[in-house]
């Protein structure tokens, strides 16, 4: 797996509202969604958008005046990515580790099933 560029969360932020929009997305439409969780200053986010071209996360599509971005990383993928890096992080890549600390956290039994099942279905 590659290791990807950790986003600041206000990258992320934008990024997730991208994601879970049909491409392409406009400036207007990430805007009104930031408008629900965190507003922006318009100058910011095209800040955002910006970094995240320069980064390789979106691609830039201008149709006339409007500016329409696509994901060029899939947040699968992004995640798996981040998921590893926290491993290797906070426990040395041990999912043991990992594991003791989540059961330690006080996860309920309905999660760790849930937990149990799909591991065994993406091992067998």
């Amino acid at each position: 797996m590659k290791k990807m560029t950790h986003l600041p969360e206000s990258e992320l932020e934008i990024m997730q509202i991208i994601w879970a929009e049909p491409a392409p997305v406009s400036r207007m439409t990430i805007e009104q969604a930031l408008e629900k969780i965190h507003p922006l200053a318009p100058t910011t986010i095209l800040t955002l958008l910006t970094r995240l071209c320069e980064k390789g996360f979106l691609s830039l599509e201008k149709e006339g005046r409007t500016n329409l971005y696509r994901p060029l990383i899939e947040q699968k993928d992004y995640l798996a990515s981040e998921s590893r890096s926290f491993l290797d992080r906070m426990f040395g890549g041990s999912v043991t580790g990992f594991a003791t600390a989540l059961c330690d956290s006080g996860i309920d039994k309905e999660d760790l099933e849930e937990l149990r099942k799909m591991l065994e279905k993406e091992v067998f």
